[in-house]
């Protein structure tokens, strides 16, 4: 208790940039990655079309991850994971609710149960069983290789989650242009916040559906990643599209920000963050410099875009 009168709280209690290190949860990671993909995949299904695919993401909220509002008739509802008391909590608007337990099971029970509590609510649903972005997919009603769950760390990674995000929607505050929300992508498993030019881009050669639509027009992105199996830990990551030349040479900041060829985008570890006197002003100083020298490079009209 300080001076005033009021409990302190560790600052990992409190969710101020808990360590990650992708090892100690790299299977939970993976399990959860596929949960997220089934309520996503929901989504997807029952969502009409929005530029760049913003219809399927999911929300950083006080508990977990939501959905947010998803139309149906004749009660509409949401599925929101709840990383403090452990539950996929799915809601509708005549005021039913079904709950599914948080805890170390195969991607499959997982499935079987999710459906069976929607079907419960009245909620007929068809998903694509096949998982979207990740390497050897397997179908999510027969996936029992993907079977945990560490509580205490599924809540570290929300609490990452809800750090970063005010930090992006700070950062989206700087732009008067078109922007999207501080959003979730399940198919890469990261938090993402993007701006855009107004200005369309020239279309990929040999582009997906998915690309097609996300890189329709000029974008600068910055999101967060929680690391992954090929070795890389826990990293914030900025780019613009489509890249300017010249943008790999660019001095971004902080120190620690390097330009990365093989996926020909910034990366900053989340450590040299959370270890920072500040990490709000180092993580901002990584959007911003990522940013302007993209949109600079690129041309962007910066004067109608940014709040002076």
């Amino acid at each position: 208790m300080n001076a005033s009168g009021k409990i302190e709280r560790a600052p990992e209690e409190a969710g101020l940039w808990p360590a990650l290190p992708f090892s100690a949860w790299e299977d939970t990671c993976a399990t959860l990655h596929m949960w997220t993909q089934i309520v996503g995949k929901t989504r997807m299904a029952l969502s009409p079309l929005i530029n760049h695919w913003w219809n399927v993401t999911l929300y950083v909220t006080a508990r977990g991850l939501t959905t947010s509002l998803i139309p149906y008739a004749p009660a509409m509802f949401d599925v929101e994971f709840d990383f403090i008391s452990h539950g996929l909590r799915i809601r509708t608007t005549s005021g039913r609710e079904e709950l599914v337990r948080l805890y170390p099971r195969t991607v499959a029970d997982f499935y079987a149960e999710y459906m069976g509590r929607l079907r419960a609510l009245g909620i007929d649903v068809k998903i694509t069983r096949k998982p979207s972005e990740v390497p050897d997919p397997v179908p999510f009603d027969h996936d029992t290789v993907h079977a945990s769950y560490d509580a205490a760390y599924a809540t570290r990674f929300w609490h990452v989650l809800t750090a970063v995000s005010a930090v992006f929607d700070e950062f989206r505050a700087r732009f008067t242009g078109k922007s999207s929300p501080v959003h979730f992508f399940w198919g890469s498993f990261d938090l993402a916040v993007t701006r855009f030019s107004g200005r369309a881009a020239p279309e990929r050669p040999g582009a997906d559906q998915i690309t097609k639509e996300g890189y329709s027009h000029e974008c600068s992105s910055c999101g967060f990643w929680p690391g992954d199996r090929t070795g890389r830990e826990a990293a914030f990551f900025a780019y613009t599209a489509p890249a300017p030349a010249g943008l790999e040479r660019a001095a971004i900041g902080p120190e620690a920000a390097r330009w990365n060829d093989e996926l020909g985008m910034f990366l900053l570890g989340y450590d040299p963050v959370r270890s920072a006197p500040a990490p709000r002003e180092a993580l901002l100083e990584f959007c911003q410099s990522a940013y302007d020298a993209g949109a600079t490079l690129a041309g962007w009209p910066r004067e109608t875009l940014e709040r002076r």
